[in-house]
């Protein structure tokens, strides 16, 4: 069962420290988890947890590489490894090890990466990934989550604690818009329906989640119903929520904070064209790199908006 948060809303607590949080709360009860970083303490609230849990924090420096090989002997023990860094170097860094040493072997590791897309910010184009999804997805064994708010992330969290895998995670950092209250809960592998809607389907992750409720707020003005889905699992992805609002609508808008390529459009258009094909549109990044800038400027100048998807939208209708 899912509870919306009012619109235009932001968190209450930071993404990171949410997962701080978390991890201070599974060492404190001695459950097995234990964090890896690469030198990113600060950036994720963990330098605290690792001054009051010295055991179940390790900073492993600036060798991603290297942190995933960690990770995957932590799990040979019984040990619970959950690894931070961003996207960036979660991904491109590390693939290899991400294919030997998690996927290939059934590891049982979790990977945090957070600095989502835009999200990276002031950090820039070397910083800010959008192919990430794109290329986790293609390992076999991998399922592949970007988790939307604070109240998701928590809850995604303590299911990840009790599940055997590798998981991907995807995430920013600091505050996301609220899209959920607290008491909502999440089925790994299903999308949410946050709006019904008989016109148009509009199926977002991430940050876009917000964007896509604005736009079709804004649609309804214009007198279209568009529904909305918070396809928070990119992989497996709900191939019969989709199928059947695409039965329903008969336009899609993928929206996501990822490049269109492999990523949450070429998932749904993959869906599409096996079961129930239909025109669509992908909102996303196009062939393009990131920079420095706010987020407001990055979303605008990278198509990211609500507008955005409204202008899809209007091109299918």
């Amino acid at each position: 069962m899912i509870k919306l948060a009012p619109a235009g809303q932001k968190d209450s607590v930071e993404m990171r420290k949410v997962y701080a949080g978390f991890v201070a709360e599974q060492a404190e009860a001695r459950s097995g988890i234990i964090a890896l970083e690469a030198d990113l303490m600060s950036s994720m609230a963990m330098d605290a947890v690792q001054k009051q849990y010295p055991q179940a924090v390790i900073n492993c420096g600036i060798m991603e590489a290297n942190v995933i090989g960690t990770a995957a002997g932590l799990s040979l023990t019984g040990r619970k490894p959950f690894v931070h860094t961003f996207t960036a170097f979660a991904s491109r860094r590390c693939f290899d090890q991400l294919f030997m040493s998690l996927d290939y072997q059934r590891a049982n590791v979790k990977v945090i990466a957070s600095d989502a897309g835009v999200t990276a910010c002031h950090n820039g184009g070397t910083h800010m990934s959008f192919e990430d999804m794109g290329i986790v997805r293609g390992l076999a064994h991998s399922v592949v989550l970007e988790v939307t708010d604070a109240t998701m992330f928590r809850a995604i969290l303590e299911q990840l604690s009790e599940l055997e895998g590798f998981y991907w995670v995807r995430t920013i950092r600091k505050q996301a818009p609220a899209i959920y209250q607290e008491g909502s809960t999440f089925t790994i592998g299903k999308g949410n329906v946050l709006r019904e809607g008989d016109d148009i389907t509009l199926i977002a992750n991430g940050i876009m989640v917000a964007e896509a409720l604005e736009a079709a707020r804004r649609l309804a003005q214009e007198g279209v119903s568009a529904a909305v889905i918070d396809m928070f699992t990119l992989k497996p992805i709900d191939r019969m929520l989709v199928k059947n609002y695409a039965e329903k609508t008969g336009r899609i808008v993928t929206c996501e904070n990822h490049s269109i390529h492999n990523g949450l459009g070429s998932a749904v258009a993959e869906v599409l064209v096996e079961t129930c094909p239909v025109p669509m549109r992908r909102v996303g990044v196009k062939e393009r790199y990131g920079q420095v800038g706010t987020q407001d400027f990055l979303q605008r100048e990278y198509g990211l908006t609500a507008e955005d998807i409204v202008k899809a939208a209007r091109e299918l209708l």
